[in-house]
C-alpha cells in the first residue's frame, strides 16, 4: 500500500457504499479503489490534479469522475453512511476558518456565490461542523468566511438528538438556548459578556468541548481542507466530505 492510500480493512468498509459497482444499474467503474486513493492522493497532498502520479490513470478523466461524483452528492452520502454509529449522548457546535489560495478565485465570476468572503486576511472559506460526543464530525456547512457561527446552529441542529450541545461564546443567544431545549437536551453555553445576567453552564461538561477543535485538527492535515484551492464550493465541499469519511474509518 503507497501513501496516502486505503487500507484493506478500509477498503472493504466504503467499498459497498460507491456507486459504479458490477451490481449496479449503468455504467460499471472500471476501478473504484484506485480512482478513490488517487482523490485521496490530491486530498492530502494538496498538489495540483495534473501533477497526479501516472498509477491512477489520466489527471482529467479522474478530476472529471470526481467533479461528478461531489454534484451527485457521493462523498456526503457515504460519509453520512458512516455516521450512523455515533454518540449522541451530547453533540457540539464550532467551526473553522480556511484561508483561500489565490486560484480559489480565478475563473468566470470570479469568488462570486461560492462561499468566498473578502477580509482583512483575504479570501476565506468557513466551515462549519456539528459533532458526536467522541469528537467525530456529523454534519458540515461551507459557508463565507465573514458569516457567523451562530447563524448556521439551527441547521446544523435539526433533527439531530443528545442530551446536551456544547458551544463557545459564538453561540450564545436566547434563540438557540430555545432551540435546545425544544431538542430536551441542556445547552452547554458559556455566556457572552454582554449579558446583564450570567447564566449559568456546565463547566466540567464544557471541557469535552476540545474534542471539536481537535477534529478540526485531525481535518486540517488534509491540506486541500486546510486551504481551499477549489473554484467550486461543491468539489471543496466534496473534499470536505471525503476527509470526514476517513476520520470514521479506523
Amino acid at each position: 500500500m503507497k501513501r496516502y492510500e486505503l487500507s484493506d480493512h478500509q477498503w472493504a468498509k466504503i467499498a459497498p457504499l460507491l456507486p459504479g459497482k458490477a451490481s449496479d444499474p449503468g455504467r460499471t467503474g472500471s476501478d473504484n479503489r484506485l480512482f478513490v486513493n488517487g482523490c485521496l492522493w490530491v486530498l492530502r497532498s494538496g498538489a495540483h490534479w495534473c501533477d497526479l502520479p501516472e498509477r491512477y490513470g489520466r489527471w482529467k478523466t479522474v478530476h472529471r469522475r470526481f467533479s461528478r461524483w461531489c454534484h451527485a452528492g457521493v462523498w456526503e452520502r457515504v460519509f453520512s453512511t458512516l455516521t450512523a454509529d455515533r454518540d449522541n449522548q451530547y453533540l457540539m457546535l464550532d467551526s473553522t476558518i480556511v484561508r483561500a489560495h489565490q486560484q480559489a478565485a480565478t475563473g468566470k465570476g470570479g469568488h462570486k456565490d461560492q462561499a468566498l468572503g473578502r477580509s482583512r486576511g483575504g479570501l476565506t472559506t468557513k466551515v462549519h461542523m456539528l459533532a458526536d460526543a467522541l469528537g467525530r464530525p456529523l454534519r458540515f456547512i461551507v459557508t463565507a468566511g465573514q458569516v457567523g457561527d451562530i447563524t448556521q446552529a439551527p441547521a446544523l441542529l435539526e433533527a439531530q438528538a443528545g442530551d446536551a450541545v456544547l458551544a463557545d461564546k459564538a453561540y450564545d443567544s436566547n434563540a438557540l438556548r430555545a432551540l435546545i431545549a425544544g431538542m430536551g437536551a441542556e445547552a452547554v453555553i458559556p455566556s457572552n459578556r454582554t449579558r446583564k445576567i450570567i447564566i449559568p453552564h456546565d463547566a466540567g461538561l464544557y471541557k469535552h468541548r476540545n474534542r471539536i477543535e481537535r477534529c478540526f485538527n485531525r481535518l486540517k492535515h488534509f491540506r486541500r481542507f486546510a486551504t481551499r484551492y477549489d473554484r467550486r464550493t461543491v468539489h471543496f465541499t466534496g473534499f470536505v466530505h471525503l476527509a470526514a469519511a476517513l476520520i470514521w474509518l479506523p
